[in-house]
């Protein structure tokens, strides 16, 4: 079983910046898909970003030009960087992965945007 452990939420002011991590306890190599997703209460768990072994990042329409999500390898860590963050952006975010058929997830993180 792949285990995702997150770190890196918190509180932050409009139009700052957070950077969240996911550790896996897999190589990247062996996971097809790896990325974040985020949800509010009472709201869907919507992607935020994903990141395949091979292919293009995908991003939400709402994050595009705002947020990175990049793979180091030799760390077997996901990483999403979050600029310009705006109110709407307060979640919990959430890593998952994909390994052949099995989908797993991260505890989350909590990320406020506030003033």
């Amino acid at each position: 079983q792949v285990r995702l452990v997150e770190s890196g939420g918190g509180l932050v002011q409009p139009g700052g910046s957070l950077r969240l991590s996911c550790a896996a306890s897999e190589s990247l190599f062996g996971i097809n898909i790896i990325g974040w997703y985020r949800q509010t209460p009472g709201n869907q768990r919507e992607l935020v970003a994903s990141h395949p072994r091979y292919g293009s990042r995908i991003y939400a329409d709402s994050v595009k030009g705002r947020f990175i999500v990049s793979r180091d390898n030799a760390e077997n860590t996901v990483v999403l960087q979050m600029n310009s963050l705006q109110p709407e952006d307060t979640a919990v975010y959430y890593c998952y992965a994909v390994q052949r058929d099995n989908e797993y997830w991260g505890q989350g993180t909590q990320v406020t945007v506030s003033s």
